[in-house]
């Protein structure tokens, strides 16, 4: 009898669906073939009741190497964005709704590659126990792909960003993600892009404070 081809997330949910049993499991997940050329599953990183949680499109090399998410560049100009946009680490959530690093070679250095639809719906059930477990009050789409994956594949960001959007109970703001800023021309781009990025994040701010307030 043929063994069935896994094609989802799904058949390697955890039982017990706690942050840390997801995080071991997610290190056997065959979901799709993007494990094969990964150093490891970089499964999300925060506290269950984080205010706000942060979704990237995937792990990047210093994810990939070190096994968690945003410890890279991009990582530590979110960082400095956070703090400007008087956003708390401790209140947030980050997470990328794939959880293999997808490259390609490029001379010696691993470049990143875009996930294809199937693979982000296949590492979908993570990311939907990660948000029923967290039970954040925002989601921040950071990027075109985190965006379309979750507010539909016609979601255009650089219409729609800074906006409160609800769906379904929850509500969404999309931005840039921050490797975007990195990959800015020259410093003056880079500045402004890294302005508008605090701003969309004041937006998240106030919708956890005025969260607090009505708490």
């Amino acid at each position: 009898m043929p063994r069935t081809i896994a094609t989802s997330a799904a058949d390697f949910l955890p039982e017990r669906r706690t942050l840390p049993n997801m995080r071991e499991a997610a290190q056997h997940c065959r979901g799709c073939d993007l494990w094969k050329n990964a150093t490891q599953a970089v499964f999300g990183e925060g506290k269950p009741g984080a205010e706000v949680m942060l979704v990237g499109e995937q792990p990047g090399d210093q994810e990939d190497l070190q096994g968690r998410p945003f410890v890279g560049p991009a990582g530590k100009l979110l960082d400095r964005a956070l703090e400007a946009a008087g956003i708390d680490r401790d209140d947030v959530y980050v997470t990328n709704v794939v959880k293999h690093f997808k490259w390609e070679p490029r001379g010696k250095r691993r470049i990143h590659k875009k996930p294809s639809a199937m693979e982000i719906a296949a590492c979908r059930p993570w990311f939907d126990e990660e948000v029923r477990v967290v039970k954040p009050s925002v989601i921040v789409c950071m990027g075109a792909t985190a965006a379309q994956a979750l507010l539909g594949r016609n979601f255009k960001v650089t219409q729609e960003r800074g906006k409160v959007i609800s769906r379904e109970g929850i509500r969404f703001v999309a931005t840039v993600h921050p490797s975007s800023i990195l990959r800015a021309p020259d410093d003056q781009t880079r500045h402004a892009e890294m302005a508008h990025f605090i701003e969309d994040l004041r937006v998240v701010a106030g919708q956890i404070s005025g969260h607090r307030k009505a708490a």
